[in-house]
């Protein structure tokens, strides 16, 4: 098991998540910049040398003043863009040493755990419920396992764009519906713990991909809810441009803080320190969410809860109230 995690987690990272982004915008920036600044050397020079003064070079002065000019400001501008590329590559080194640090963690606490529980079976008389308990625990690891590794891999498919999957049109209600049930069996808390009411509408789409929008974002709300956690979901119409179906996930947690609503869609980004969370995950889910919603033409926002604790996803996606496909035939 161990080693079947690893290897796909090898697999996943090398060509996907940390394949970093083409080296060759800065690198022609960095060497325009430098043929700009010695440019501007050579001008500054021969107008220092040969232009002031001289009647007869007055011309080529105020030529190569204004050549001079906008060189000039088109270093600034290039100086600007290359510091705006640096940022945002230490950003992503940033991530993407947090994301390393997850990724250790939900690898080495389960397998960790599985050793302990299989050398205590192999070396120790326990009793019937024990095994049955120590079972149980080790099917808990495993499928936190099989959660990471389905993660990595969801985020890697995102890369290509078209698997040859149809879409269909997906009645959007149920499909919630049944996200939610498989999120409270994940946790093991009441099926009423997530209360799902509103209009259900139909949404062209891969069932997949709606799958991994509603369930990754269910689960965000258990998993960093209250105790015990209280999710509500909520959908209504919203008649714009275009006709959206509003689907709204109101969790009971600390919420999150304005500053960082915007931050939590980037790839690999999870708030706080990595080392010291208690609560899984790899900082990926909110990434596959936002991809998502945006590849089916929709919005998805952070928004304060109606309860005034908490944090509320709000999903709108372009929807039809009734079957298209079945009111024509």
């Amino acid at each position: 098991m161990a080693s079947y995690c690893l290897q796909q987690a090898h697999i996943v990272a090398p060509d996907y998540i940390y394949a970093r982004r083409s080296l060759k915008l800065p690198i022609t920036l960095g060497v325009v910049l430098i043929i700009l600044v010695v440019l501007l050397t050579v001008g500054w020079i021969f107008l220092s040398v040969f232009g002031i003064g001289s009647g007869q070079l007055s011309y080529f002065y105020w030529t190569l003043l204004s050549v001079g000019a906008v060189l000039f400001a088109m270093v600034l501008v290039g100086v600007s863009l290359y510091l705006a590329l640096s940022i945002k590559a230490i950003n992503l080194n940033r991530r993407q040493s947090n994301f390393m640090d997850s990724v250790s963690h939900e690898l080495k606490s389960p397998i960790a755990s599985l050793k302990l529980y299989l050398q205590t079976l192999s070396k120790r008389d326990v009793s019937q419920q024990q095994r049955e308990q120590f079972i149980g625990l080790m099917l808990e690891d495993v499928q936190r396992l099989d959660d990471l590794i389905n993660h990595l891999l969801n985020a890697a498919k995102l890369e290509r764009r078209d698997d040859g999957t149809p879409e269909i049109l997906i009645d959007v209600l149920p499909l919630i519906e049944r996200a939610a049930a498989t999120v409270c069996h994940r946790y093991q808390i009441p099926l009423d713990s997530i209360a799902v009411y509103g209009p259900s509408g139909w949404v062209r789409a891969r069932q997949v991909d709606l799958e991994m929008i509603f369930r990754n974002l269910i689960d965000n709300a258990v998993k960093y809810g209250g105790t015990p956690p209280e999710v509500q979901i909520t959908s209504h119409w919203l008649h714009q441009k275009k006709t959206l179906l509003v689907v709204q996930i109101a969790d009971n947690g600390p919420g999150i803080p304005i500053a960082q609503r915007r931050k939590v869609f980037r790839r690999f980004t999870r708030l706080g320190l990595e080392l010291e969370r208690t609560k899984p995950g790899t900082g990926l889910g909110l990434y596959i969410v936002g991809t998502l919603v945006n590849r089916l033409k929709g919005q998805v926002r952070i928004l304060n809860s109606p309860s005034g604790e908490g944090t509320m996803f709000e999903v709108g996606l372009p929807a039809a109230k009734e079957n298209e496909e079945e009111t024509s035939s």
